[in-house]
């Protein structure tokens, strides 16, 4: 399938965080602490999963963290991207290293009612069909299973959108749903008792070539299919980087993120909670 202007190109994803999985994990600090944040909020649920699947585990950041809550549990770590899957599989003791599976999430290689837990970390902003995935996940959790993601909402990098605006009219920062439309998608796709929030997380670079550099490390710099095509020249390179010198505040350039977490069940009138009925508890 040929995706759109701004939306994520799957052989793009594919190849870019292929290529950047030996060293994402030396950069990609703001995933491991959303991770790390998204997994805090499994404290908060009454869940003893037997089967769970990371799904866009990439390099395994999380899986540590899951198999520490749930002992007792097989968790499976899916990515689009091989070379990822092979450092994820070093995480865990060797009795319980985690189930490794190269696919597609639009496309899961798993029976009906596979997992109680599907839980996902910023991946959801890189496939070409959300709902196809949503669709995907619901078939495969069981009843009374839960869905737990966070993906990356429209405000995310806002500053090198707005700066790339004045060089040219090109798309070169990925474009990232809202979260209401995330809900939408929930609800389409039959889960039940859906919960969206937003945190805003803001990180410092000393100038945009520090910023570029780390996107390029973690495989996240532009991979849709509106992208300009060949090397970008050194006086468009020049014009950015002056136009982002606007943002700077105390001696630093800020990089915005807009950090979208859900939830929700699978419809099963016995099994479901709200996360929000618990923090009220």
């Amino acid at each position: 399938m040929q995706a759109a202007d701004g939306i994520p190109d799957k052989h793009l994803v594919r190849c870019s965080f292929g290529l950047a999985a030996t060293h994402y994990d030396q950069a990609a600090a703001l995933q491991l602490e959303v991770g790390n944040r998204l997994l805090q909020r499994l404290d908060l649920v009454r869940l003893q999963p037997r089967r769970v699947l990371d799904l866009g585990s990439g390099t395994g950041q999380s899986i540590d963290g899951l198999l520490s809550r749930y002992r007792k549990t097989r968790v499976v770590a899916l990515d689009i991207a091989l070379p990822m899957l092979q450092q994820a599989r070093q995480r865990g003791r060797w009795l319980r290293r985690p189930g490794c599976i190269c696919a597609d999430a639009e496309s899961l290689p798993f029976a009906d009612n596979s997992f109680e837990l599907v839980f996902s970390n910023l991946m959801l902003q890189w496939v070409e069909d959300l709902e196809a995935v949503f669709r995907e996940v619901r078939r495969v959790l069981c009843p009374g299973g839960l869905w737990l993601f966070t993906s990356f909402g429209p405000d995310t990098l806002q500053e090198l959108r707005a700066s790339w605006s004045q060089v040219d009219g090109h798309v070169h920062v990925n474009r990232f749903v809202d979260m209401h439309d995330v809900g939408d998608i929930l609800l389409q796709s039959g889960f039940s008792d859906p919960v969206m929030d937003v945190e805003r997380i803001t990180v410092t670079y000393r100038d945009a070539w520090q910023l570029m550099r780390e996107l390029k490390q973690i495989g996240a710099h532009n991979v849709t299919a509106g992208r300009p095509r060949g090397l970008t020249g050194k006086g468009r390179i020049q014009k950015l980087l002056q136009a982002y010198e606007a943002f700077r505040l105390d001696g630093v350039l800020p990089a915005s993120y807009e950090i979208v977490n859900g939830h929700a069940w699978c419809n099963d009138d016995e099994c479901r909670v709200s996360l929000e009925s618990v923090k009220k508890k």
